[in-house]
C-alpha cells in the first residue's frame, strides 16, 4: 500500500477546524490565514480521496469518515509532541536554569509544592523566582526575555504559548464581629453594601473588581484602595470594612476573619505562559511538564 503524502500542517488544520467548527477560528488558533486553512483541508481531502468536512453558512462539520480520521489525526499530533519531548530530554537535563515570574500569592501558595516535585525529578536544574505586582510587568518580563515562564492572569493568553493552570476565586473578608450564616456563606448585594469596601490598588483590581462593584443593583461604597494584602487584612481586623481579594492572596485567613462568597462568583484564570518565538531550553520544557501535571 502506498501511503499518501500527508503533512503535519494539514492534520493540525483538520483538528482545529473540527474543534471550532469554523475556518476563521481555526486560522486564528494556528496563526495562519483562513485561505491557508482552506487549502490545507482541500489538499488533504484530495490526497485521501474523501470528503472530510461539510461546509455551509453555519460552519464546518465533519463527515462520518472525517470524524474517524480526525481522531487519528489528534493521536498523530500527540505522538509528535511526545517525539519532540523525547528529543528535548535527550539534549540533556543534568543542569540548566528556569526563570519563573509570578505574583507573590502564587509564589507563596502554589510554587512550593511544584518545586518539590520538580526537584525530585531534576535535582540539578536551578529555578529562580521573581515576584511582580502587576500582570503587565509579568508580560513585559516574558517579552524582554527576562523570564522563561510566567504564572499569572494574562491579558491576552493567545499572544503566548499558554495553558490554563487554575482558577482563583475572589472572596469577601468580613470583620471579626460580623454575624455570618454558616449555611451558605454567600452574601447578598444588600449585605455587601453594609460594609465600606477595601479594594486592592492594582491593575487586577481595575480589570476584575472595579467592573464587578460598579453593578447598578445596589450602590457600594469603596472606602480604601490599598497596595498590600497584609494592610488590607489589618483594616478588616480592625472592623474598618470588608476586603475583596483572590483567595490565594488572602490566605492564610486568620480565624477571626470571616471569608464569604460574593453575591455572584468572580474568579481570575491563572495561566502558565512562555514566548512563542523564543528558543526554550530542555529545562524550561521540563518545568512546563511539571506544571501540566499540577493543573487543577
Amino acid at each position: 500500500m502506498t501511503l499518501p503524502n500527508i503533512k503535519i500542517s494539514q492534520l493540525r488544520a483538520l483538528v482545529a477546524v473540527a474543534q471550532h467548527q469554523n475556518f476563521s477560528q481555526a486560522a486564528l488558533e494556528l496563526n495562519v490565514s483562513q485561505s491557508g486553512i482552506s487549502h490545507a483541508i482541500a489538499s488533504l481531502e484530495e490526497e485521501l480521496g474523501v470528503q472530510l468536512l461539510h461546509r455551509g453558512r453555519y460552519g464546518a462539520h465533519l463527515t462520518p469518515v472525517g470524524e474517524q480520521i480526525v481522531q487519528h489525526a489528534a493521536k498523530v499530533l500527540t505522538h509528535l509532541s511526545d517525539i519532540v519531548s523525547a528529543a528535548q530530554h535527550a539534549k540533556g537535563l543534568d543542569g540548566g536554569r528556569v526563570r519563573v515570574a509570578t505574583f507573590r500569592s502564587l509564589a507563596t501558595h502554589l510554587l512550593p509544592e511544584i518545586l518539590v516535585k520538580f526537584r525530585q525529578r531534576f535535582p540539578n536544574i536551578k529555578v529562580t523566582i521573581t515576584e511582580f505586582e502587576e500582570w503587565t510587568e509579568l508580560e513585559q518580563a516574558l517579552q524582554q526575555g527576562n523570564a522563561d515562564i510566567s504564572l499569572s492572569d494574562l491579558l491576552n493568553p493567545n499572544d503566548f504559548d499558554s495553558f490554563e493552570l487554575l482558577r482563583d476565586e475572589y472572596v469577601v473578608l468580613l470583620p471579626p464581629n460580623t454575624v455570618v450564616h454558616q449555611e451558605t456563606k454567600t452574601l447578598t448585594w444588600e449585605q455587601l453594601a453594609q460594609f465600606p469596601l477595601i479594594l486592592p490598588n492594582s491593575q487586577s483590581c481595575s480589570r476584575y473588581i472595579e467592573p464587578y462593584v460598579q453593578q447598578e443593583t445596589v450602590p457600594l461604597e469603596v472606602a480604601y484602595r490599598i497596595r498590600g494584602d497584609s494592610t488590607m487584612m489589618s483594616l478588616v481586623k480592625q472592623g474598618l470594612g470588608a476586603a475583596i481579594l483572590p483567595r490565594l492572596a488572602a490566605e492564610p485567613i486568620p480565624e477571626t476573619i470571616h471569608a464569604c462568597n460574593l453575591p455572584i462568583p468572580l474568579e481570575r484564570v491563572i495561566y502558565a505562559a512562555m514566548r512563542k518565538d523564543a528558543l526554550h531550553t530542555p529545562a524550561t520544557y521540563a518545568f512546563l511538564e511539571t506544571l501540566r501535571a499540577f493543573q487543577h
